[in-house]
């Protein structure tokens, strides 16, 4: 997930007109084509490193369709819920994918279904997941997540109405699409230090059996 605002920063600061997370969208970086772009709001789009951030994009979709397909118990309870929410995870991880093969100036249709799957999709199973993470997951981490499913859907609604409650196009297309993103990277980090955790309380374990 790092690397994609990573990647994201690199491209954004490319542009020789000012790239504005105000007034563009997050898939203007992936344009192949200098161009003015009319709708949904009229801007002009030159992104000199689409290559690299449509490669961010798809690297992402399939970082997340792995990360639903993998993380099992570690995560997730059984259940139904568990299932749709990780189902509906990986679709945003194709989304991402869709999004990045076809930039929305080469393929607006296929760049459209992918950003679907992605804000959709992927927020819809957030609030899912919200009731199939498993139980040792903490109670705030839970509720929290299905608050930003229904926070990201609301801001999808609003965007595809084109009611920007004065953050703008790309402002209000981000609060409908980065909530997935935070949670993922929040999810990552927690799992990491758990394992550090788990792996520092074993090594003690092997140390005093040898002594034994």
């Amino acid at each position: 997930m790092v690397q994609f605002f990573v990647i994201h920063w690199i491209a954004e600061s490319a542009w020789a007109r000012p790239y504005s997370w105000a007034q563009n969208n997050i898939s203007d970086l992936g344009n192949a084509h200098c161009a003015l772009q009319p709708e949904p709001e009229p801007r002009y789009i030159c992104s000199p490193e689409h290559g690299l951030m449509n490669v961010s994009f798809v690297a992402l979709g399939v970082l997340f369709v792995v990360g639903a397909a993998l993380t099992g118990e570690v995560l997730w309870r059984r259940g139904r819920a568990a299932a749709v929410a990780r189902l509906l995870l990986a679709g945003a991880g194709v989304g991402f994918v869709l999004a990045g093969l076809a930039p929305a100036d080469v393929n607006e249709n296929q760049h459209i279904l992918g950003a679907l799957f992605i804000m959709a999709a992927g927020n819809i199973g957030l609030v899912v997941a919200g009731f199939g993470l498993a139980e040792h997951v903490p109670a705030t981490l839970r509720w929290g997540t299905s608050l930003l499913g229904v926070t990201a859907l609301t801001a999808f609604g609003l965007f595809l109405s084109h009611h920007y409650l004065g953050l703008g196009m790309g402002g209000m297309e981000r609060v409908a699409a980065l909530p997935l993103l935070f949670w993922a990277l929040a999810v990552g980090v927690r799992g990491l230090i758990r394992r550090s955790g788990r792996m520092q309380g074993a090594v003690p374990a092997g140390r005093l059996s040898r002594a034994g």
